[in-house]
């Protein structure tokens, strides 16, 4: 049971650094010109989707944690 707990903690894990990696190329791909017609560009919006995402899966992986913990003390 720890074993598939530890394995979905590293890919909840790798989706925070793709979501991370996938804000900071919007970040740097930022073009003022973009415009919607809310007057948001289009790259603050992928920074915003990326930073709520990558929030989710943290939190996705510290439940994910938790769990473990109270697998791994109800072994002992």
């Amino acid at each position: 049971m720890s074993y598939i707990l530890i394995l979905m903690i590293v890919a909840a894990a790798g989706a925070v650094v793709y979501a991370l990696v996938r804000g900071l190329i919007a970040f740097a791909n930022m073009e003022p010109g973009d415009v919607d017609s809310d007057g948001i560009t289009a790259s603050h919006k992928k920074q915003n989707d990326m930073m709520f995402a990558r929030v989710k899966y943290q939190a996705i992986a510290i439940i994910l944690v938790v769990i473990l913990l109270a697998v791994a003390g109800g072994q002992s």
